[in-house]
């Protein structure tokens, strides 16, 4: 592995700060200052930070947080609004994996484990993420041209498994739609293409982690199930 994600993985500090750790020439290899970027083995290289060495990685945390509406998706805000870090025990080298937007709820997967949460949301990997929006608007007509594929300013969009149920509200649709690509802002831009006012939107699940009945606001670890079934994403033969 890349030496600033063992020293993250070992609870040094995050990838960032380990990089400039790295950087500054305070890290060593068997003895040997480390370059940037470099492979490490933890099991058999000696590491070594300000001269004190560093013990076996940590077996990578993942944690699914039901992140609510009206937080946001990064480390800190300057304005003082609500993080997802807030939401979640600190932990060093924790980073979310892809985003979710302020007023966007559902799923969202935290991890320590940086090249996973990199892999999982590329676009080739393809993970299957699905989506309720409460719509308000011509919604069977959009919803039949969402299934024939919908042309946004960064691409083709076809969801799969597109299905429209009544809402709870009067002259309210809830348009279900699974899609892979995970650019930025997918579902709320391609309501807005096909003339529908999205009112809410949740993500209901990412891969094989469901939201399930987890309350807004509340976390839980993966289970090894879910752990595996990732990981058949982030093989570099996947």
């Amino acid at each position: 592995m890349r030496i600033q994600r063992a020293l993250a993985r070992a609870g040094i500090a995050s990838r960032r700060k380990a990089e400039e750790l790295v950087a500054a020439g305070r890290v060593k290899v068997n003895g040997v200052v480390a370059r940037t970027g470099q492979s490490v083995d933890p099991s058999t290289d000696e590491i070594t930070v300000d001269g004190q060495r560093v013990a076996q990685p940590k077996a990578a945390k993942w944690v699914v947080l039901h992140k609510p509406s009206g937080v946001l998706t990064t480390r800190s805000d300057p304005e003082g609004r609500p993080t997802v870090f807030d939401l979640v025990p600190p932990e060093p080298g924790l980073t979310y994996v892809g985003r979710l937007d302020y007023m966007t709820e559902g799923v969202l997967l935290l991890t320590t484990d940086g090249d996973a949460a990199h892999k999982l949301t590329h676009p080739s990997s393809q993970v299957p993420r699905s989506y309720v929006a409460t719509v308000r608007g011509s919604v069977k007509a959009a919803a039949a041209e969402i299934r024939n594929g919908v042309e946004l300013e960064d691409g083709l969009v076809r969801p799969e498994n597109v299905e429209v149920e009544p809402g709870e509200r009067p002259r309210t649709w809830d348009l279900s739609l699974t899609i892979r690509e995970g650019r930025t802002r997918e579902v709320r831009r391609l309501c807005e293409h096909v003339g529908l006012e999205v009112l809410r939107l949740v993500r209901t699940s990412f891969g094989p982690v469901q939201l399930g009945t987890l309350a807004p606001g509340a976390s839980r670890a993966l289970t090894p199930r879910e752990r595996t079934l990732l990981g058949g994403y982030t093989h570099p033969d996947a």
